[in-house]
């Protein structure tokens, strides 16, 4: 089997059977200024292989590896190792990393990987691949893809490079859970052929036709000329669908004439990504986090989503009266795959700790916190900015004027919202007032707010006033206006 890929080099195993090996391994070249080499990288399914007791608790597994570099067909670097997983309680999977030093040229290599425990556990990997750099010219290493990374000074550990400890990322593969593109590369000979400042541009492309295809991610980079430029760079890839695409770094100098490229080919999944609920299947519930929800947990968690969908209003009340617990589970994961498709459930909890907070702060005994006016705007808009609470003006009952400096549900500034609690009803606060487009608006609220007050209108009849006189008793206007 061969594999060939313009960034590292890669060639994997889907195994469908859990009892046969399955591996990702992939390759690529760098450029140090002693030599030039290559990096194998080895991610083990640890379920595809057979681990042993080996403590009280713990189980151990390892694959035997070969490795032959050929020219021509003929042997020209051997290595052989055993590969061995930490000693766990679980089965994991697990990685590795070797460097092997290269002169230029076009080799092939073969990697026979052996189940250390059963020895007819064993799968063979072969792939062309060409190392080609000089000490004048131009030239990019192969494109890494990763996990993650992080600072390291460990100089003896393989995975660190340059200060840096990569993750590589096994089998070109970015699965839903993941947002990040993440890849590291190398530049090498900048100062001597470009002697100046130059710029990187990474585009995402799908894959297909490249040369008409458009990105549909881009960025940019400004890199000063150094023998080796190391270059770490990540691109946020929640929002890209499903499928197959291309990353291509390009090296263009001041006047963005490209002076050279290099790409490699990934896969993206992502299947929530707009999402419509009733499409959702029972599989997919099976395995997120409304499946561990009970009937109770659900119809408090649709409740409490009400503010942001109230589009759905009726929809929702009908889920709710019908009790029909697999709809009501679709409809929630739907819409926090929605809202974040690589981490719904870390959208629905972090939403449901505020929401539930709102339950406890807002509660008045006819509901849940969070669906009191006060509640539903909270959770709708999030916290105000300010919070003016009065119980002490004679002529009305207590009131609440909320303030948010800036309001980007309507691109308003300044935005005012005004509760008041007419029954006195403990925590029974109403929405009067607000100068938010598409929220309550009552242009004579005063005289509503100040009703035991009707000799005190500020105009000639009740029906055409919209405002009562200003005293010490009445502060409102001053505090919905001024504050």
């Amino acid at each position: 089997m061969k594999n060939w890929l313009t960034g590292c080099f890669a060639f994997f195993f889907f195994i469908q059977t859990s009892s046969a090996l399955d591996a990702s391994v992939s390759l690529c070249s760098f450029k140090s200024p002693a030599q030039n080499y290559v990096e194998v990288y080895f991610h083990i399914v640890g379920k595809t292989v057979n681990f042993q007791t080996v403590g009280a608790d713990l189980k151990q597994a390892g694959v035997n590896v070969i490795i032959l570099f050929k020219q021509n067909g003929e042997i020209v670097k051997f290595d052989k190792f055993n590969l061995q997983s930490p000693a766990a309680i679980i089965e994991k999977d697990f990685i590795d990393l070797k460097r092997y030093a290269l002169q230029n040229g076009k080799y092939q290599v073969e990697v026979t990987l052996t189940d250390l425990n059963l020895e007819t556990n064993s799968k063979n990997f072969v792939m062309d691949f060409e190392v080609r750099y000089d000490e004048e010219a131009l030239y990019q290493s192969d494109i890494q893809l990763l996990v993650g990374f992080s600072k390291s000074e460990d100089e003896n550990n393989p995975f660190v490079k340059n200060g840096i400890r990569v993750e590589p990322l096994p089998f070109n593969w970015y699965h839903k859970n993941t947002s990040q593109l993440i890849f590291y590369h190398e530049i090498y000979n900048a100062d001597k052929a470009i002697a100046d400042a130059y710029f990187l541009s990474f585009h995402v492309k799908k894959e297909g036709n490249q040369e008409t295809e458009k990105p549909v991610l881009i960025s940019h980079k400004r890199q000063d000329a150094q023998p080796i430029n190391p270059v770490l760079h990540s691109m946020d890839i929640s929002n890209l669908p499903s499928g197959n695409y291309v990353l291509t770094i390009e090296v263009r100098n001041r006047e963005k004439e490209l002076l050279s490229q290099k790409s490699i080919s990934f896969q993206r999944s992502n299947p929530y990504l707009s999402m419509d609920a009733s499409l959702v299947q029972d599989s997919i519930l099976s395995q997120e986090f409304v499946a561990a929800l009970s009937p109770e947990e659900v119809e408090y968690s649709l409740r409490a989503i009400a503010p942001k969908v109230s589009e759905d209003g009726e929809v929702l009340n009908l889920l709710i009266a019908e009790k029909n617990l697999q709809a009501q589970k679709m409809y929630l994961f739907g819409y926090w795959a929605k809202v974040n498709p690589n981490f719904p459930e870390i959208a629905y909890k972090k939403y449901m700790e505020v929401a539930r907070a709102v339950d406890r702060q807002f509660k008045s005994g006819f509901g849940h916190g969070f669906e009191t006016d006060r509640g539903y705007v909270y959770l709708k808009y999030g916290r105000p900015d300010d919070m003016i609470s009065v119980e002490d003006e004679a002529s009305a009952p207590p009131y609440e004027i909320w303030s948010y400096n800036h309001f980007p549900a309507t691109n308003q500034n300044n935005v005012r919202f005004l509760f008041y609690n007419p029954s006195l009803s403990p925590g029974n606060y109403q929405l009067l007032h607000s100068t938010a487009r598409g929220e309550t608006n009552n242009p004579q609220w005063q005289l509503d707010l100040y009703r035991d007050a009707p000799t005190e209108i500020d105009g000639s009849n009740f029906i055409d006033a919209t405002q009562v006189q200003d005293n010490f008793g009445r502060r409102a206007a001053r505090y919905f206006n001024d504050y």
